[in-house]
């Protein structure tokens, strides 16, 4: 590799650390604001830090859209066996506001902030990651229809 890979490579991997310690910020600060414990996550240059220790997040992908609600403890559970201590989340606009204006965040496998309540109740981190567009086969990429 030649020293402007290696540079380009370094920043990706400093611009990726960002992206994912302010996801996991906003994360941390909306799951646990009811919550009497905060928390503080940051990083150095090796390690990302919660409460000022090393934390490795072992991450699982689940899609609330894609799972039944009544599924979501179970997988939650399955996920937490496998060793994860995170959980990684798609939030589809065009399935979030199905129609221009008109947002459902309540109903079924919708009810994103019960998700989120549920990996905190097992003990899990959530990587929230809203769109607006989102690599996840889904149709147009997550994107309301009404915009084409």
């Amino acid at each position: 590799m030649n020293s402007l890979t290696l540079i380009l490579t370094n920043r990706k991997l400093l611009i990726m650390k960002k992206i994912i310690s302010v996801s996991i910020l906003f994360c941390v600060f909306s799951c646990l604001s009811a919550q009497s414990n905060k928390h503080q996550f940051s990083f150095n240059k090796q390690d990302f830090l919660l409460d000022g220790k090393p934390m490795q997040i072992i991450s699982g992908e689940m899609h609330p859209a894609r799972i039944p609600r009544d599924y979501w403890w179970h997988r939650i559970q399955m996920a937490k066996a496998m060793g994860c201590n995170t959980i990684a989340a798609y939030i589809f606009w065009n399935y979030q506001e199905q129609k221009q204006g008109v947002f459902d965040f309540k109903t079924g496998n919708k009810d994103v902030a019960a998700f989120i309540r549920l990996c905190q109740e097992e003990g899990m981190w959530v990587l929230l990651r809203p769109g607006p567009y989102v690599c996840a086969e889904w149709d147009f990429g997550g994107l309301p229809s009404y915009l084409s």
